[in-house]
């Protein structure tokens, strides 16, 4: 047998191993990354400025849509291009940011009319503060179902759900 007869022998078995391995494993979801940072896409952020310009697309050519003027609102970045982020906020309004407005201080927006911040991550322990519909608290850590928020000199505890920030399923410390 020559090399050319033996090498293509040989790439027929390795298309066949390779079909039947890919057939005998389950399927395995890779979480996207931004192409600039190799950060996990989508992910939160916090508004590092008070005042930020909000474009049709990623360069100070394209129209200004309209401008976030909230100090550490949080936004949930869904692309990247270059100094710029697509971002989104809680409504699902978006567009492109300068990454200079961006801070990676994790934040949350209060959805429920009262949300209770407890002592520990347990619904029976005491209640430290109350947060009201709209505050914006910052968010210091995350486990399963529970996350450690502070807001006006107080923290606490609160169930994932209330608030918009964090993803349902987000563990960090």
């Amino acid at each position: 047998m020559s090399w050319l007869s033996f090498r293509t022998l040989t790439g027929k078995s390795v298309v066949v191993a390779l079909v039947v391995g890919m057939l005998n494993t389950a399927p395995v979801v890779a979480a996207e990354r931004g192409s600039v940072t190799n950060l996990p896409l989508p992910r939160f952020v916090s508004m590092k400025a008070s005042e930020g310009n909000v474009r049709r697309g990623p360069s100070l050519s394209h129209r200004i849509d309209w401008v976030y003027k909230r100090r550490d609102m949080p936004l949930q970045i869904t692309a990247e291009h270059g100094h710029w982020r697509r971002v989104q906020d809680r409504d699902g309004a978006g567009g492109w940011v300068h990454y200079s407005l961006l801070s990676g201080v994790r934040t949350a927006i209060v959805e429920v009319e009262l949300l209770n911040l407890y002592a520990r991550p347990d619904p029976s322990s005491q209640v430290n503060a109350q947060l009201s519909l709209g505050v914006v608290a910052e968010v210091h850590e995350c486990q399963t179902d529970w996350c450690e928020l502070s807001a006006g000199g107080y923290s606490g505890w609160a169930r994932k759900g209330a608030y918009w920030g964090v993803h349902p399923q987000e563990v960090f410390e």
